[in-house]
């Protein structure tokens, strides 16, 4: 306990799934956490935690970004930890993939985590010092998932790389983190068909699907000033899909 104390933290996509299960750990830790969602009704429920604090956010919107990271200085007087998570995806195939989907995936998926770091290093510049943590997906790393959703992935895969030379001499740390298939409602859909389930299992070496707390404690570590010689890394949560 107390890994992240004296810390103002925010996570994105923070009302649900991987992103309230970094919310409850984060906050466990000692942070003082910005749970920043688009989803009004589940803010309201986050908010009731200990230490939480919902605030809607528009990942995909620049003015609500600036909006945004302007309130929590002035609320809060440092932000000490952004962890880019919210996004969408999708299972359209390929071939029913038009533009109008691609530029809103895009715009989710891979210009919400620009625009966050856009708004918020600079911030952090100010105190020399500062942890950034994007999700991206195992999909950036191999050959699956020719799709909207694995382009904006990689998108993440890239900026985060080029964040972490960008603002490393300015004391701020920047690294991602590759989820393989996590138990979220997201993924519930998964949860439909048995057989895809099943199969999915038994492509996975440790044999399970992950929990967002297997998503939450990676963050963590490379949040809290344990990984204070870590950036531009890359680490996979995926069971050992993508060793194979």
């Amino acid at each position: 306990m107390g890994r992240l104390d004296n810390k103002v933290a925010i996570i994105t996509g923070g009302a649900s799934g991987i992103g309230e299960g970094m919310v409850d750990l984060f906050s466990q830790e000692g942070a003082i956490v910005i749970a920043a969602d688009i989803n009004e009704e589940a803010l309201e429920k986050v908010s009731q935690k200990d230490n939480v604090y919902g605030m809607k956010l528009n990942v995909a919107s620049d003015e609500s970004w600036a909006a945004f990271a302007k309130e929590v200085k002035g609320r809060f007087g440092r932000i000490d930890i952004l962890v880019n998570n919210a996004g969408i995806s999708s299972e359209k195939a390929f071939t029913d993939i038009d533009l109008d989907d691609w530029q809103k995936m895009m715009s989710i998926n891979g210009f919400g985590p620009f625009a966050g770091m856009k708004h918020v290093a600079p911030y952090m510049a100010e105190q020399k010092k500062g942890s950034i943590v994007n999700i991206s997906s195992y999909t950036a790393q191999i050959g699956q998932g020719f799709n909207h959703y694995s382009a904006s992935k990689g998108a993440v895969r890239a900026i985060s790389k080029a964040a972490a030379t960008t603002f490393g001499k300015q004391g701020i740390r920047v690294n991602a983190l590759f989820p393989g298939i996590i138990e979220t409602p997201m993924t519930e859909a998964l949860s439909t068909s048995k057989e895809l389930l099943g199969h999915l299992i038994q492509a996975t070496p440790l044999q399970r699907l992950g929990k967002p707390a297997d998503i939450a404690s990676a963050a963590l570590f490379l949040a809290s000033d344990e990984s204070s010689y870590i950036t531009g890394a890359e680490l996979v949560i995926d069971g050992g899909f993508s060793a194979q």
